[in-house]
């Protein structure tokens, strides 16, 4: 045999080996960037956002407000109320672009690297990356952060880097984490598993190990944590304010997801008992930027003086994330609200129109879905793609989620008279479940009265719910409205310890496995879970948990909508109303760039003026 024949035939069979139809699949390669669905929008060797201004001027102090409290600055666990702004000092491995709907970049690992299936994935981490102190991150302070979060970190952290089931270091700077084999989340046997797991890695928040040798991770502290962002914490009074000062050689200073961010030298927030004092101390420019979430206050309160002449600015700023969903949760651990029934029939004692036309001037649009202003809302009746979804748990999802999507009552938004119909309909499902009125108080067969507290924090909130009370006093129903300060608040929410509550999800445009920590059964009984209505059906865990397994946004939008319905349709909750736009004033000293994003504007991109 001559030795051309032998190159030959070594030659072709190295060529076979490599080949993937050989090996079964092209070798993944790292890359720059990730996209939950198809590709980034931002190509390798990016300059920077397009909703940054590279340009714009370093300087000066943001003045930022915040009602309520503080009491720690450990963010990272369900003790304490955090202060805010506690992420400009933390970083993680990537960081989320907000112009597209769930897209990373390489922030402390310079690539990221994931196979079709998404089974695994590995990081790589740059290597000038640096602790606020000099020392540099490494795979090992990657791999403590996972332990420590997963151990003992918040409800969702444990959740998410649970389905980690190995990890280990690749190399000087690699780590690799390996995820369990996921239980199929729908009746389909093709589904694929999570897909979201290698881009919520990405966002880990990382901590240095050589920092918390001698300290208790999960205990509140007003010791400033050491981080390694683009700012730290400079002073603070606890409680009532704190400082954070741009780290002047930050590591990432001059990476393209840091580009033209990041430009105040000093970031503030000072803290005020209400939104109403905060406002008036806005006006007097005690603080330089404000987002008004009240449309009473916007219509009335924002005649003074520097609005007039030009000293401050008001905007409206169009977006096209998902509003949040704010509702009056009902807490169906509570006897009187594990009946559906029931809670359907209290959802016909809100007046929105009428409140809406003589309390918010008309601002407002009626919450009709868990993803409202965004294509994820269910409309309509369901399409197929919705229907392959849904049809597992036909048997076990109430019947009006298979027909058209759901509509809050409305009335003719006269008041009282207005709202007479829809009383009656409430009367006649409260009787259906057992309920009758004697001498004027609703009462159940055993003769127990159905009363029951709503839960607020915020004094702003007490016209809605005082409304929706007297509404209830009509059908006999007895609601107790109750304020209280913050820190008791949280920590009532957290413990599940309210009977009705008002407060809100934020969902983005790429629902997914947060979902299960907002809706999911094991979560009704984690504290400090946001699953607050205490939600226990597995019709929604397979939905919620099908969310990460979505093969493209068409996918992921018929499996959102069909959650939605399942969501809506379970009465767990009154939905309220939303903006569709960002509604902020601001001094003329504070600037911003020409181009806002889908999720909105980034104040981390806006400047003083020079």
């Amino acid at each position: 045999m001559s030795r051309a024949f032998l190159r030959v035939l070594f030659v072709s069979i190295a060529v076979l080996c490599a080949s993937p139809a050989v090996s079964g699949a092209a070798e993944p390669q790292p890359a720059h960037g990730i996209a939950m669905h198809g590709q980034p929008r931002y190509a390798p060797g990016f300059s920077h956002f397009d909703y940054a201004d590279p340009s714009a001027p370093k300087g000066g102090v943001f003045r930022n407000a915040a009602v309520g409290t503080f009491d720690t600055l450990n963010p990272f666990i369900v003790r304490g109320r955090a202060a805010l702004g506690l992420g400009y000092v933390s970083e993680s491995l990537m960081q989320r672009s907000w112009d597209e709907p769930f897209s990373l970049y390489g922030l402390i690992a310079e690539s990221i690297t994931v196979p079709d299936d998404r089974s695994w994935v590995e990081f790589t981490l740059r290597p000038n990356a640096r602790w606020h102190d000099g020392v540099p991150i490494t795979p090992a302070d990657v791999l403590f952060s996972w332990r420590t979060l997963r151990d003992h970190g918040r409800p969702n952290h444990r959740s998410y880097y649970g389905k980690v089931e190995r990890a280990e270091r690749t190399g000087e700077r690699g780590i690799r984490f390996t995820f369990k084999p996921s239980a199929k989340a729908s009746a389909d046997p093709d589904a694929p598993g999570d897909r979201e797991m290698p881009l919520i890695m990405g966002l880990m928040p990382i901590l240095p190990e050589h920092a918390w040798t001698t300290r208790e991770f999960d205990r509140t502290t007003l010791e400033p944590l050491l981080g390694s962002g683009p700012y730290r914490v400079a002073r603070f009074e606890p409680g009532r304010s704190i400082v954070y000062e741009r780290v002047p050689d930050y590591w990432g200073r001059d990476l393209a997801v840091n580009r033209g961010q990041y430009n105040f030298a000093e970031i503030r927030y000072d803290y005020y008992r209400d939104d109403g004092v905060a406002l008036e101390a806005f006006k007097a420019g005690a603080y330089d930027f404000r987002r008004e979430t009240d449309p009473a206050k916007w219509a009335t309160g924002y005649d003074f003086p520097a609005a007039r002449d030009g000293r401050v600015t008001l905007e409206l700023l169009p977006h096209g994330r998902p509003e949040p969903m704010r509702a009056l949760i009902f807490n169906t651990r509570r006897p009187h609200f594990a009946d559906r029934t029931v809670r359907e029939a209290l959802g016909y004692a809100l007046d929105f129109d009428w409140m809406n036309r003589t309390l918010f001037h008309g601002a407002y649009r009626r919450t009709a879905s868990y993803y409202p202003n965004s294509e994820l809302a269910a409309s309509g009746p369901p399409g197929a793609a919705e229907l392959k979804v849904l049809e597992p748990f036909r048997d076990t999802l109430p019947w009006q989620v298979f027909g058209p999507a759901y509509v809050p009552p409305a009335t003719d938004g006269s008041g009282p008279a207005g709202l007479r119909g829809n009383l009656r309909k409430a009367q006649d499902l409260l009787a259906k479940a057992g309920w009758t009125v004697r001498d004027g108080q609703l009462r159940d067969a055993g003769g127990a009265a159905f009363e029951f507290e709503i839960l607020l924090v915020s004094a702003s909130d007490e016209k809605v719910a005082l409304e929706f009370a007297r509404a209830l006093q009509r059908i006999g129903v007895t609601a107790k409205v109750r304020t209280v300060d913050s820190a008791q608040y949280q920590a009532r929410l957290e413990s599940f310890d309210f009977d009705m509550t008002l407060n809100r999800w934020t969902s983005t445009l790429s629902p997914g496995n947060e979902q299960i920590y907002y809706w999911g059964s094991e979560a009704a009984a984690w504290e400090g879970s946001r699953n607050y209505p205490g939600i226990r059906s597995p019709a929604v865990d397979a939905l919620a948990n099908s969310l990460a397994t979505a093969v493209d946004r068409d996918d992921l939008v018929a499996r959102a909508r069909a959650l939605d319905r399942a969501l809506t349709w379970g009465h767990y909750v009154i939905p309220l109303f939303h903006l569709t736009a960002d509604h902020v004033a601001y001094w003329s000293g504070l600037k911003r760039p020409a181009v806002t994003p889908v999720y909105g504007m980034v104040i981390d991109a806006w400047w003083m003026a020079e």
